[in-house]
């Protein structure tokens, strides 16, 4: 017969206090801490790409650019995240005075791996929907070209598919930015 490990439950105030100390990032959901990997080249490379074009297209306005260090609340009881790109615009909103959890981004990014593909696309997405601030999401395939744009449209979602070079996000509306897939790709070798 089988036995299976208890799991230990953590409250977001004890992840905050551990996750403050450690060494490597971990994200909290429901209760768990669960380690992140580290990210390939390539995941390296979009996201950088990703954060420096939208830093410049920013640069004046009053919105700001965080990556990958930025750790995201989407929802006070059951988790906290560390998205690729996270942008804010206006009077930036913390958990506290520390000001390492944000909680008003109004677009968030993901890059994603194969271990989370799924993850990002279905759970991880609807805890980002809590977050009132939510305009955009943006779902970016590091293997192949393409990018999911999700956009808030009063209470629904609609997504846009991008899967050629040639495109252009044509607008991020709630930031009056434009994305070249061009941009994001362009350090990127294609294996298919």
């Amino acid at each position: 017969m089988a036995t299976v490990a208890a799991q230990t439950y953590f409250t977001p105030e004890a992840y905050l206090a551990l996750e403050r100390k450690a060494e490597y990032k971990s994200e909290y959901r429901t209760g768990q801490i669960i380690a992140m990997s580290g990210a390939s080249r390539s995941h390296n490379r979009i996201t950088l790409d990703i954060s420096t074009e939208l830093n410049l297209q920013l640069r004046g306005k009053d919105c700001e650019v965080f990556s990958s260090d930025m750790r995201v609340r989407p929802s006070p009881d059951d988790s906290y995240f560390y998205p690729d790109v996270v942008i804010v615009c206006g009077k930036q909103e913390f958990e506290d005075d520390v000001l390492d959890t944000l909680l008003n981004p109004i677009l968030v990014v993901e890059v994603l791996s194969p271990s989370t593909e799924a993850y990002d696309r279905g759970e991880k997405f609807n805890r980002y929907k809590q977050l009132a601030s939510l305009q955009e999401y943006l779902l970016i395939a590091q293997d192949s070209v393409r990018v999911e744009h999700y956009r808030r449209h009063g209470t629904q979602w609609r997504l846009s598919n991008y899967r050629s070079l040639d495109a252009v996000l044509l607008l991020l509306p709630s930031i009056g930015c434009k994305l070249p897939l061009h941009d994001i790709y362009r350090r990127i070798t294609m294996t298919d």
